[in-house]
């Protein structure tokens, strides 16, 4: 019996996958993946194909390997495309890089309310941790405010502007959003790449 459920996964070991697989019953596994990737990451790919291939449709996408934002922003577009397919999407975190397993993670929180689940694969007995599926806690004019800053806009009183806010309210939500990481101050107001996560 074949259930509608997406396992999305970093990859290096083959272990954290099977027990996934194992445990989750999923009817597709999409590995992320890298171009270059080591030889014992492209061995674990081959042998996931090989093991799940007949039963289940696997299938690898190319993300950053360093760039968290980046990955996260795949894996929330990759979350998008398998919910319009009407799949449920669960996240296995366990494998590659860290820089990609983290961006993997928030890009699952990203898309949070179209993700069943996040889970990490212990290494010493494959025991499964469940990851609570976290938000960004910001709301939609702090998100118009980081996603101006990420065009490029710096001055407090163009933001308000562009918003339809007081200059107060502007100032007001970029220390806000200074205090949680997400924007830095440099010569006026610039995201930083938690922002630009957020706003993914």
């Amino acid at each position: 019996m074949t259930t509608n459920l997406t396992l999305i996964s970093t990859v290096y070991k083959i272990e954290p996958v099977i027990v996934c697989a194992t445990r989750f019953s999923p009817s597709r596994i999409v590995m992320l993946t890298e171009e270059g990737a080591p030889e014992e990451k492209s061995r674990s790919e081959k042998l996931i194909e090989d093991t799940f291939g007949s039963v289940l449709k696997v299938e690898k996408r190319f993300t950053s390997l360093y760039d968290t934002v980046q990955v996260a922003r795949d894996v929330a577009a990759i979350v998008e495309e398998e919910n319009a397919k009407g799949q449920r999407v669960m996240v296995n975190v366990s494998g590659g890089r860290k820089p990609q397993a983290f961006g993997a993670l928030f890009g699952a929180y990203a898309r949070k309310e179209m993700v069943e689940k996040v889970v990490y694969v212990t290494e010493e007995d494959q025991f499964v941790v469940e990851f609570p599926l976290l938000g960004f806690g910001i709301s939609d004019t702090k998100r118009s405010v980081l996603e101006q800053l990420d065009k490029g806009e710096s001055s407090v009183s163009n933001i308000a502007k562009n918003l339809g806010i007081s200059k107060g309210m502007a100032y007001g939500h970029l220390r806000e959003l200074k205090a949680l990481g997400y924007v830095v101050e440099d010569n006026g107001f610039k995201i930083s790449g938690a922002g630009r996560i957020a706003i993914i």
